[in-house]
């Protein structure tokens, strides 16, 4: 009886780590694959100089800590941003506004943080970085 409880721990120990690792690996494969999808796209990006600029401006500043590229994380995911906002053309204008004197209302009832030390210049940098995430 005792052998057949040890089989059973471990049949069900195997079980979880086969599951919590097969699940990794999935996923793995998932952003391998779409990163190979988009990776003509993002060389394209990384050449150009706002996407520099901005992903540098970004980087500085606390941007990541409420955004990501392409998943709402406390604030909405800058693609989605982009495609709400590409087709306008005071997008950049009126982007930069936000960045600079926060908002809150269009994503949710979370506020956006203001940013009232950056320069009218970086806000526009910036802006355009994320409207060129638009897919």
């Amino acid at each position: 009886m005792f052998v057949v409880k040890k089989l059973l721990i471990a049949l069900s120990a195997l079980a979880v780590f086969t599951a919590c690792g097969g699940g990794d690996g999935e996923k793995k494969e998932e952003i391998k694959a779409d990163t190979t999808a988009t990776e003509p796209q993002s060389t394209e990006l990384s050449d150009n100089p706002d996407y520099q600029k901005g992903l540098a401006i970004a980087s500085k500043l606390d941007c990541f800590t409420c955004h990501k590229i392409d998943e709402k994380n406390i604030g909405p995911a800058w693609r989605d941003v982009a495609n709400k906002y590409a087709a306008m053309d005071t997008a950049i204008d009126y982007l930069s506004k936000k960045i600079i004197h926060g908002g809150a209302g269009v994503w949710g009832e979370v506020p956006m943080a203001a940013h009232p030390n950056l320069s009218e210049d970086d806000a526009k940098t910036l802006a355009k970085y994320v409207l060129l995430l638009k897919k």
